[in-house]
């Protein structure tokens, strides 16, 4: 292909990615699993029209740059909203709905790559895979169904938070297990260890220069804000590869530090527009490496995962429900809720395929996230009336109707009393 046409190529995908988040935005349906399929339709099968390659060949590196750009941004603006005084101050009932989701969808993970024969390796993966819920998913629902301010979204925000640090661990984890390449049990301890480490480390030093990065961006033109922000996410994201720790990991823990910053408002403004622009090119590029053809084998277990996800996030739901005081039906709520799984999947999968895993977990991803980034949302939707349906509608006490001497604090004995005396 001419490289003339390398720009109109890079346009077309950006086109139709543009265009598919406009239809689901019509259907009001989540834009990943869009994304994800317009990629996966184009891919490796799509024709050529002139000097257009629709499998983008040529693009393609292009195309997975951004993506890796898209994994950067996702992060560090999940560490910008995260907060560990936030998740201290939600209080026991959270941190005990929280244990239980992580530790159910965990074990879902260990049960079910023990039925497909995993490796160890890629049964963590797996497991990673099973227990990342999709933030982005579960805001858009929320807000869609003007649910934001219900009772049971305060408990469904802690567990998000709760399961967002469960990734960063899970992530430096696998970075020790899988990206140094080695089979060594201490190496891969030691390696998870320095990813922990250096997590801590970043997090009690990072915050201490947050008022010297305060003073830098003080007064600062727009550019020069913008440079100095980034620098900062593409210095800590590339020095955390260097140590084998993943790049995702760095990216978080930049965020993290800057969540500190009196300027938090104007740096979330300033990512927001990268992290949806460049999500979406990964989510696309993602589709791009999968080869249709390739899901047969995996559509079984796809499917017994979600309905497995699906069953134990309801179970984790009827926990946290009850340690926050809420009513027995909330916990569909907080389960369906936060059953979608969207990109902290994906890239627990792209760890896996960077370690030259089994490709099955590849194919695995793609349609667990396909079916529970569609289903989630739709049982969210329903969930009042799929507990009604099977448990039956709540009973609604009787009050009983006051009269009118009730009202006046009286009782219609002592009006009579009163009236005799007189």
């Amino acid at each position: 292909m001419p490289s003339h046409t390398l720009i109109l190529e890079v346009g077309v995908a950006v086109s139709l990615v543009a265009l598919v988040g406009l239809i689901s935005n019509r259907l009001r349906f989540s834009v990943i699993p869009f994304f994800i399929l317009i990629g996966m339709v184009l891919g490796q099968h799509a024709p050529k029209i002139g000097d257009i390659d629709l499998t983008f060949t040529e693009s393609k590196p292009f195309i997975d740059f951004m993506g890796r750009l898209g994994v950067l941004f996702l992060l560090f603006y999940l560490g910008l909203e995260f907060s560990v005084g936030r998740l201290i101050k939600s209080g026991k009932s959270i941190l005990s709905g929280g244990t239980f989701y992580v530790a159910l969808n965990f074990c879902s993970g260990l049960l079910l790559g023990w039925m497909m024969g995993l490796p160890f390796k890629e049964m963590m993966v797996l497991c990673g895979i099973m227990t990342s819920s999709s933030t982005a998913i579960v805001a858009k629902v929320l807000t869609d169904l003007k649910r934001t301010a219900n009772p049971e979204t305060e408990v469904i925000m802690g567990m998000i938070m709760f399961d967002d640090l469960f990734i960063a661990m899970h992530i430096s984890f696998l970075s020790g297990l899988i990206l140094t390449g080695s089979s060594s049990f201490w190496t891969v301890a030691g390696t998870s260890l320095l990813a922990l480490a250096f997590i801590l480390a970043f997090l009690v030093l990072g915050r201490k220069l947050v008022p010297a990065i305060d003073k830098v961006l003080q007064d600062k033109s727009s550019e020069l804000f913008v440079l100095v922000i980034f620098a900062l996410l593409f210095m800590v994201a590339g020095f955390s590869e260097t140590i084998h720790v993943a790049e995702a990991i760095g990216a978080l823990m930049a965020g993290l530090v800057l969540a500190d910053s009196q300027y938090i408002k104007r740096i979330e403004q300033l990512v927001l527009p990268f992290k949806d622009f460049f999500g979406a090119m990964f989510f696309f590029s993602f589709g791009l490496s999968i080869d249709p053809m390739s899901l047969g084998g995996a559509v079984m277990w796809a499917s017994i995962a979600a309905f497995v996800t699906v069953l134990c996030n309801v179970g984790s739901g009827y926990f946290a429900s009850r340690f926050s005081g809420l009513k027995k039906r909330n916990a569909v709520d907080i389960g369906f809720t936060l059953a979608a799984r969207g990109e902290f999947s994906i890239i627990m999968a792209n760890i896996g395929k960077a370690g030259n895993l089994m490709p099955v977990i590849q194919s695995f991803v793609v349609v667990y996230v396909l079916i529970l980034s569609i289903v989630a949302p739709l049982l969210t939707k329903e969930s009042r009336n799929i507990w009604n349906a099977v448990f039956g509608k709540d009973k609604v006490e009787k009050k009983p109707v006051k009269t009118l001497s009730d009202l006046e604090g009286k009782n219609p004995s002592e009006n009579k009393g009163s009236g005799n005396d007189v």
